[in-house]
């Protein structure tokens, strides 16, 4: 009994570095699908004409600069940071569930 509980311990101390590592995987995966995706999107003519004048534009430019800043990309992120980031990840995987 000592001996089936100790293996069923080790189990899942070694199971669970692998689920953690699964699910980091799962939203690099969706985050680079999210990216793949847009940057196609990007260049789509009928959003072309429209993305260019808005690159021009230098009141949205500083607009948008300013939401980047309010952004980090450490280790420790507050919570506006955990909030956009779990909404890419919801994009990511809903595309990616779409293509797949």
């Amino acid at each position: 009994m000592k001996w089936f509980l100790g293996v069923f311990l080790i189990g899942v101390l070694l199971g669970t570095p692998a689920k953690a590592q699964y699910a980091a995987q799962n939203d690099a995966k969706y985050m680079a699908t999210l990216k793949a995706v847009v940057n196609y999107k990007i260049d789509d003519e009928e959003n072309l004409s429209n993305i260019e004048s808005l690159r021009e534009n230098r009141r949205f430019n500083q607009q948008l600069q300013r939401m980047l800043n309010k952004l980090q990309n450490t280790r420790t992120k507050n919570s506006t940071n955990r909030r956009v980031y779990d909404i890419l990840l919801r994009a990511g995987k809903q595309i990616y569930n779409e293509l797949d």
